[in-house]
């Protein structure tokens, strides 16, 4: 299915043309049965001449109705999205739901630093002066930790700092 705001007229395209094929097969279906009826000179071949002819005029009326209905929903849609000043978005979101979620996401990734934090300082607790390589390795973990957060909070958006985390706890 295809958001309301989507650039991508691709598959309202596609509709269009499985539309003109169908009006094209039953105009081949009228023209034969008129054809056979003109041959036969049956009253059997003009009733099913008649009723292909009614079903053409269905399809043609179901067709341009519904294109004329894209057409005039688009323009009021465009026309929505110039009076808000803002194009159409690609994925059919709106800006205050695009910022919610990136917010949300933002929000669960520092949680999730803040946790190593809390699991790293535990490490440092029950290893000081026992294991010091294990608390310099929870540390640098802290390290590494906490500037990543501190960048995720940063308008520029600083890249990650790099190093190996060794969880062990």
């Amino acid at each position: 299915m295809q958001s309301l705001g989507s650039q991508n007229p691709a598959p309202a395209r596609s509709g269009f043309r499985i539309g003109a094929l169908g009006l094209s097969v039953l105009v081949l279906a009228f023209l034969v049965a008129v054809i056979f009826a003109a041959n036969r000179n049956e009253v059997i071949g003009w009733i099913v001449a008649i009723i292909s002819f009614a079903w053409l005029l269905f399809a043609a009326f179901v067709f341009f109705t519904v294109r004329g209905a894209s057409r005039r929903a688009r323009a009021r849609f465009e026309e929505a999205a110039r009076q808000f000043g803002r194009a159409p978005s690609m994925s059919g979101g709106t800006t205050a739901e695009e910022a919610r979620t990136v917010d949300e996401v933002r929000d669960l990734k520092l949680d999730h630093s803040f946790k190593i934090i809390q699991v790293q300082e535990r490490v440092v607790r029950e290893n000081l002066g026992k294991d010091p390589e294990q608390v310099a390795r929870a540390l640098e973990t802290i390290q590494i930790t906490a500037a990543n957060a501190r960048d995720m909070l940063r308008p520029d958006g600083g890249e990650p700092v790099a190093g190996t985390v060794v969880d062990e706890g």
